[in-house]
């Protein structure tokens, strides 16, 4: 039996997104979540948080999405972590080489604040069962 995801570390910098997502998730979904609004704010709470999955926007300011992915795979404790990307950027081409960074999925944007919790979890299922 799979273990029951609760924890998410969220990562989007537009705070308008942040704010529906993290509703998403915790009213919705009832996850316990973590959001930051950059890259470094992840690496900053990820050891203290200990999330079992990661959502992360792609494009941000900074340290872009990619780049974190590569910055926790560097941390041992997290080095399996799931992490899904959430983007616009959907193509194809676009989604093979998120999941070659290690992705293990892409959720795109504009996402539907009412399937977002179960969508994650589906995800999650595949990842840890």
């Amino acid at each position: 039996m799979p273990q029951k995801l609760t924890r998410i570390l969220y990562v989007e910098d537009e705070p308008d997104i942040r704010m529906v997502a993290q509703l998403a998730l915790e009213a919705v979904g009832g996850f316990t979540l973590e959001a930051c609004s950059s890259g470094q704010e992840a690496l900053e709470k990820i050891a203290a948080f200990r999330p079992q999955l990661i959502l992360m926007d792609v494009m941000m300011p900074g340290m872009d999405g990619p780049t974190a992915l590569a910055r926790i795979r560097e941390l041992p404790a997290f080095a399996g972590t799931p992490v899904v990307f959430m983007t616009a950027k959907v193509q194809p081409q676009e989604v093979a080489s998120y999941k070659q960074l290690g992705a293990v999925d892409v959720v795109p944007k504009p996402f539907d604040p009412m399937t977002l919790a179960s969508t994650l979890e589906t995800i999650w299922e595949r990842c840890d069962g």
